[in-house]
């Protein structure tokens, strides 16, 4: 595999920006569907609540973009990103939950919503106590089990 050199500080630096660019994005796609699909997405129908989709995952992803630029543990960033996705995808589905969907929706979404910060905050709590075992650990999850 062919690897192209390119310094630290310009992958962080790329990695925050789009990640800011991401969040932006989706922040966009959740508050103002209309004008997002119309300038971005236009792929027929339209459906309200498929840009609501598609921001809570913009706005996931960008977080796990920008969390992994500022934390040392992946298995944190992950976390603290999907956190986000999963509280704006829970509120996707509250804002449209009179346009379809399964009345469970709210419920089991809400749950993700609800379990991802506590892991988070759990996993944060475990590199509180332990930070050289588990932010050096080439294998976190390992670290994590014992």
């Amino acid at each position: 595999m062919f690897a192209i050199p390119i310094p630290a500080r310009l992958v962080a630096a790329m990695t925050a920006l789009i990640g800011l660019l991401s969040v932006a994005a989706g922040g966009w796609a959740l508050a103002a569907p209309v004008t997002f699909y119309r300038l971005v997405a236009p792929f027929p129908p339209y459906s309200m609540h498929l840009i609501h989709d598609i921001g809570a995952f913009q706005l996931g992803l960008g977080a796990c973009l920008l969390a992994g630029s500022l934390l040392r543990d992946g298995l944190l960033a992950v976390l603290a990103g999907n956190s986000v996705g999963a509280a704006a995808h829970s509120a996707s589905h509250l804002m449209d939950r009179a346009d379809g969907g399964h009345s469970s929706d709210p419920f089991t979404i809400g749950a993700l919503a609800l379990l991802l910060p506590a892991l988070t905050s759990g996993r944060w709590a475990m590199m509180r106590r332990q930070p050289a075992t588990l932010a050096d650990s080439d294998d976190s999850a390992a670290a994590v089990s014992s």
